[in-house]
């Protein structure tokens, strides 16, 4: 995800921090102060706050470990102010996994609560008073923290757990499109639910009704794709009449080869060999910079990844979206045979859907 910051690498899997989980600390912190100003209860504010955190990575590594126990790595983990995500590199073959998988993080906050309850902690203050949080002790707040993840992620909506439990019990009997679509429906509605609920001055409610929109269409969008492009071949969708430039080129030049066609990217050779590639917006900030006398060589170039053409065309494709790459070079036998951009992907996917090729695409069964 994009405003998240990496902090740390737990069992080989980077642990990163979005931006607006520093939104839940500062409201967390300034409440404390406010009811208390007491720097002692301020601190164990602080403290708590960590210890959610402890507790949100706990629940996204046991998504991670189930899912590397079906073979399944993890890219990474980002925590957001309503919880965290896990980014699986790929969603496990059959539902039953899936449904292992979704469950193993609530799992942990179960077994979290279970030890504080064995422990002897009881919840001291109502927890359904406003100021629950600043005014119980440390370990009930804590309780009541992981009771609400639990209660929170089983929640039938994506991006919690819940929406992949539904998916997952309803592609056990339905096309694993159909289950998807039916999951990420309920979720949206769940989202207008708490839209309403929000206008009546709950600001967190509005976060989390546009946090399950746009996860519940994303999720839809995602597999969708993943349907209709199967095991195709990168080779496929490569781009293979496309022009290049040298370092010596003019950007006036790279310039009039930008507007001529539809290619915003340009591979640069020196000597037969690629040495990067010139993006769009590199272009115009050479352009700003030297002028149209300038050289390709004095704009700032991207390194150009590689893909083999019978690679999938499925990883490629978030390849693209998920590490910045403008491009990719496809290969055959170490020789370059095309490019792979998200343009031709989708060009590619309209096409298809136009001719209404049959999907000969992932669907799991149990």
């Amino acid at each position: 995800m994009t405003w998240s910051w990496k902090i740390c690498r737990i069992a080989g899997i980077p642990i990163y921090i979005h931006w607006t989980f520093l939104i839940l600390i500062a409201w967390l912190v300034v409440s404390h102060w406010s009811a208390t100003h007491d720097v002692a209860r301020t601190v164990e504010g602080v403290g708590f706050v960590l210890s959610i955190f402890g507790c949100v990575v706990l629940h996204e590594l046991g998504h991670a470990l189930a899912a590397r126990r079906y073979g399944v790595p993890t890219a990474d983990i980002t925590l957001l102010p309503i919880g965290g995500v896990a980014r699986l590199q790929r969603i496990p073959e059959h539902p039953g996994q899936e449904l292992v998988v979704a469950l193993a993080g609530p799992a942990v906050n179960v077994a979290i609560v279970a030890g504080l309850l064995l422990a002897g902690v009881r919840p001291s203050v109502d927890p359904s008073e406003n100021d629950f949080l600043v005014h119980a002790r440390f370990l009930p707040k804590l309780l009541v923290v992981n009771a609400f993840l639990v209660a929170f992620n089983l929640l039938p909506a994506f991006p919690m757990d819940g929406g992949r439990v539904l998916r997952a019990l309803l592609a056990m009997r339905l096309e694993y499109g159909q289950a998807t679509r039916i999951a990420a429906s309920i979720g949206q509605l769940m989202a207008i639910f708490f839209g309403f609920l929000g206008l009546s001055g709950n600001p967190m409610l509005l976060l989390i009704a546009l946090f399950v929109w746009i996860g519940a269409e994303g999720e839809a969008r995602q597999v969708q794709e993943r349907l209709a492009l199967g095991n195709i071949p990168v080779r496929e969708a490569m781009l293979t009449d496309f022009r290049t430039l040298s370092p010596g080129d003019t950007l006036g030049h790279a310039a009039d080869l930008l507007l001529a066609g539809t290619q915003q990217v340009f591979p640069v050779i020196i000597d037969g060999r690629h040495a990067g590639v010139l993006t769009r917006d590199a272009l115009l900030t050479g352009l700003s910079q030297h002028g149209r006398e300038g050289r390709v060589a004095e704009a700032p170039l991207r390194e150009l990844g590689r893909v083999a053409a019978g690679a999938p065309l499925v990883p490629a494709l978030a390849r693209l979206r998920e590490g910045g790459e403008p491009c990719l070079q496809v290969v055959e036998q170490d020789e370059p045979i095309g490019l792979l951009t998200l343009e031709n992907i989708g060009e590619y996917l309209m096409v298809r859907t136009a001719l209404g090729r049959p999907s000969s695409g992932i669907h799991p069964s149990a």
